[in-house]
This record gives structure tokens, C-alpha cells and sequence, in this order.
């Protein structure tokens, strides 16, 4: 999967469906995508958090070669949006204090930034899969031909696969050509206590994780399924 801000719920559901969980951080990067974005619930309803980027003569960037634009300030900005929707709920201050200092990360790049992020969130949530940089491999081909690549380096048994991406793979036979079968995965969306009213689905993972603490992780596993 894709490095994502401050990825949903079913993003670690699938992490935690697997042995090695790769971040597919070594493709082109897409403007206003997940890569750079995601939705908190507030008292007005669901809210965008974007993450700026450098752009100005930059095209065709991989993941992980974009820089941040920390000139907009925007860690402050979004640390100020969290506090003000999920100060009062009753985990906020278990996880907030070694989660929202990451999004001042030294680093100036996006996935640094978003990565840091994802792997204290994987801790958080007491996730053991082992977590990889796909950038750090020798991944070969794009689409199916790159999975597989990918899959065949880390000595792969079964590729769990989100179900987005069932058209392309069922159209190639990269993975029968190294002996490695597809398996997809499944996320029924759980539904828990929140503020602000009516419940909002597919909000950041910081929203069942500040409302819900540690139990963010059973409701995580008992919503998920690999498909064989």
C-alpha cells in the first residue's frame, strides 16, 4: 500500500491481515490523493487535513522524492484542528502526546513525515507486521509486474491485495509466473462511539483511536477478512 496521512482504519486492518506489510512509497506520486490527506470528524461534520507540498517545477515525482512545504506552517494548523475535535474524548491524551509531535518530523519529505506517522500508529495499535520500504527493494515493472517483483523479493507465499486493485491483477499473470496466489482483502467498517452526532465512517484511524483506546484494535480484526 501506498504511504498515506494518517491512513483509515481498514489500512491497518490490512497491515495487521499480513506477515510483511510494504509501502509502496516508489511510485508516482499523485497530487490531492491520500498520499497528502485525510478526514477528521468535527463538531461541523468531516474536515480535510492536507499536507503541502513543494510543486513549482516539480512533475512526475515519486513518493518518495516529494518535499514538504513547511513554510505553510500546516503542522500547527492540523495539530490545532485535532486538539479542538478529539481533546475531549477519552483517549485523546493516552495517544496525542507521542502521535501529533510527529507532524513536526525534521525531515523534509512527505513519506519520512507520513511513515513516522503510520508506524507509531502500528504501535499504538499493537500491530507486530514487519513494515518495509518498497523504495529499498529492487522493484522492477508498474502495476501487477512491480507487486510481484516486490513479492518474489521478500520470498513471498500469498499476496493480499486491497480490493481496488482486482481489475489490473486479474488481467495479468505476473503473480502465476512466480507460483505466488492472490488473495484480496476485506474491510466491514465498524461502527463506534464518536462526538458530534450521527456516525461518520472512513475517518482517520485517530478517530477510533481517541474514542475507542485500546479496544481500536479488536474492532479493527473483527472487521477484517482475507479472502482465499
Amino acid at each position: 500500500m501506498q504511504p498515506t496521512y494518517l491512513p483509515w482504519s481498514g489500512y491497518f486492518g490490512l497491515m495487521q491481515s499480513v506477515d510483511v506489510f510494504v509501502l509502496l512509497d516508489s511510485v508516482q506520486f499523485a497530487r490531492r490523493s491520500w498520499q497528502q490527506r485525510n478526514q477528521i470528524k468535527t463538531a461541523n461534520g468531516a474536515q480535510w487535513l492536507s499536507v503541502p507540498v513543494q510543486s513549482k517545477g516539480k512533475r512526475d515525482q515519486l513518493i518518495c522524492e516529494v518535499e514538504l512545504d513547511k513554510s505553510s506552517g500546516f503542522a500547527a494548523t492540523h495539530r490545532r484542528s485535532i486538539e479542538m475535535s478529539y481533546a475531549k474524548t477519552p483517549y485523546f491524551r493516552q495517544y496525542a502526546d507521542t502521535l501529533l509531535p510527529l507532524l513536526d518530523n525534521s525531515s523534509p519529505l512527505l513519506a519520512d513525515m507520513t511513515i513516522a506517522l503510520i508506524l507509531q500508529l502500528k504501535a499504538q495499535l499493537g500491530i507486530e507486521t514487519r513494515v518495509m520500504r518498497a523504495s529499498e527493494l529492487d522493484g522492477s515493472g508498474a502495476k501487477a509486474d512491480l507487486l510481484a517483483s516486490l513479492c518474489r523479493q521478500i520470498s513471498a507465499t500469498a499476496y493480499v491485495s486491497p480490493p481496488g486493485s482486482k481489475g489490473y491483477l486479474d488481467e495479468s499473470d505476473a503473480f502465476e509466473q512466480i507460483g505466488v496466489p492472490v488473495q484480496y482483502f476485506e474491510f466491514k467498517h465498524p461502527q463506534y462511539p464518536q462526538p458530534f452526532g450521527e456516525f461518520l465512517p472512513y475517518m482517520s484511524i485517530i478517530d477510533m483511536l481517541f474514542n475507542c483506546g485500546e479496544r481500536s484494535s479488536a474492532l479493527i480484526q473483527g472487521a477484517s477478512e482475507v479472502l482465499q
